[in-house]
Order: structure tokens, then sequence, then C-alpha cells
């Protein structure tokens, strides 16, 4: 039960905070169950909405709780943690972990490459590439909105079906041969639109990922844009001393 001390030197929505962290990190609230609402915690414990509302969102932002459009906040799902090394799908990543991976695909078209997209695909300006934005999902919670790009010259029969699957398989399929990528890592907040696809709140901590694939002869192979929500997904890199 939560004693508010009204005298403490530590801020009342503080000590919320801390009463919620400690209730989720011994499991008496688990993954999914719903917390007490501001005005329920506001009148319960005599302290104001505004009090509560920085609690909460404090947690929010530390990937703690969620909160759901008209449904109310909830026990975030634990964070997946992925390596940053060996070349692996998506797909793969989340089959690795015991989980059913999907993919929304929100647009899918063919363009003239732009000269930015050219430049980072290392193709000539108005080169035909696949220009496919998907949002990623393991369980049918909602992990990373990604955008990529892909010289149509190199999957001449990529179609909209294959682009809900893994693009990796079907590549290796269709003869092609992956060898590494280079990652690029940005933290910042998301905006209103990625916000309302991630179904998170805006200004949420996203992690922007810039990468590029490439084939075993040095040809790029796709270069993609990822967001991954920052309550979802940690980052593990092990290093050497050389």
């Amino acid at each position: 039960m939560l004693q508010i001390d009204k005298q403490s030197p530590l801020p009342i929505y503080y000590q919320i905070e801390a009463y919620l962290k400690q209730q989720i990190d011994a499991g008496e609230l688990q993954p999914g169950e719903s917390i007490p609402s501001e005005r329920e915690f506001s009148e319960r414990y005599n302290v104001s909405r505004m009090t509560v509302r920085q609690a909460i969102t404090n947690l929010v932002n530390a990937g703690y709780l969620s909160r759901q459009k008209g449904r109310g906040t909830f026990v975030a799902n634990k964070k997946i943690t992925m390596a940053l090394s060996g070349l692996t799908s998506f797909s793969e990543e989340i089959k690795h972990r015991g989980m059913r991976p999907f993919s929304r695909l929100l647009s899918f078209q063919t363009i003239s490459a732009p000269a930015k997209i050219a430049q980072k695909l290392s193709v000539a300006l108005d080169t035909p590439v696949y220009e496919m934005r998907r949002l990623r999902l393991a369980d049918e919670n909602v992990l990373a909105l990604e955008t990529a790009y892909i010289p149509v010259a190199l999957l001449p029969n990529l179609t909209e079906t294959d682009a809900v699957g893994s693009i990796y398989e079907f590549a290796e399929q269709s003869g092609l041969r992956l060898k590494n990528a280079t990652q690029t890592l940005e933290a910042r907040s998301s905006g209103p639109e990625e916000a309302k696809l991630l179904t998170i709140s805006p200004n949420a901590p996203v992690l922007l990922i810039d990468q590029r694939t490439y084939l075993e002869n040095g040809d790029m192979f796709e270069y993609s844009r990822s967001l991954f929500r920052g309550d979802a997904y940690s980052f593990t890199v092990a290093m050497e001393r050389t």
C-alpha cells in the first residue's frame, strides 16, 4: 500500500513513481495489467492529478508503462534486447526469442530514386527502386516503423505479398547472398505521425537506425531507416580492446 509522506523532501510525484516501479519490478503488477486512472490516484491519496500525471508520464518515458488511447495506462511488456552483431533480419530476431513476427505494410511502390536515396544506395539518379514502409510487430505488439529502399533490378519479381514477410529470406531464396551491413544509431523524440503509428505518446523516445546492407559482391542491397520504440527495445554491443 502506497504511503505518501507529504513532509518528505522527496517530491510526491517521485514517491508515486517509486511505488509503481517497485510494484512492477517485484512482479506485483504484470505486463498488460492496467493501473488506476489519474483521477482514482488523485482521489485515493488526496494529491493533484497533475502530480499523478507527472509520475505516470515519467514511467511511460522510462518504458515501465504504456498509454493506450481510450483505454487507459498499462504495465508495458518487457524490453526486447538485441545484440548489434551479426546480420539478421527483424523476423529472424523475433522468431529467435519465441515470438511471432509480423509486418503491416503501410505503402509499397516503385519510385525513381531521388538524389538522397540514390546516394545512399550508390546508384544513379532516377534508378527504379522499391520504397516500402512497414510497421514491424512481435506477437501483435508494434515495435518499429521502417522505411526501406531496394533497387528493382535486384529483385524484379518482388510483390506486396513478399514485402509482408522477411525481405532477407526472399532475397536469399531468389539467389542473392547477403554479407554485411553498417548501422548508424541516433536517439530522438517521435513526431506526431510516428507516435500514432507506433502507439506511443507524442515526443516519446525512439531510436533511429540507418542501415546499409551489402551483397557478397560488394553491391548495396538495401538502405533502410527504422524507428524503434524506446520502451520496447534495448541494444547491446560486444567490444574488444585492440
